[in-house]
């Protein structure tokens, strides 16, 4: 993980200042749809069947928001090809 490396006292100035935040945002997002899941399978589904339908449809649509959002450059950030 390069932005994680520390060179000396300071972070790898190749990887952008945001990237530990975005990374924190996808991972809480994956983690949501994953618990979405796993609840309505294991815990809603004897209850109500189109509760748990709904909640693995909403857990569905989460992985592709958590990547948009993982990869959506902040302001401030530099492009990989700009020096």
């Amino acid at each position: 993980m390069r932005g994680f490396r520390r060179h000396g006292f300071r972070l790898d100035p190749r990887v952008p200042r945001s990237q530990p935040r975005r990374r924190r945002r996808y991972f809480l997002l994956m983690g949501s749809a994953v618990l979405l899941f796993v609840l309505a399978g294991a815990v809603v589904y004897p209850w109500s069947v189109p509760a748990a339908v709904a909640m693995c449809v909403v857990a569905a649509a989460l992985p592709p928001l958590a990547a948009i959002t993982g990869n959506r450059w902040e302001e401030g950030d530099k492009w990989w090809d700009e020096r």
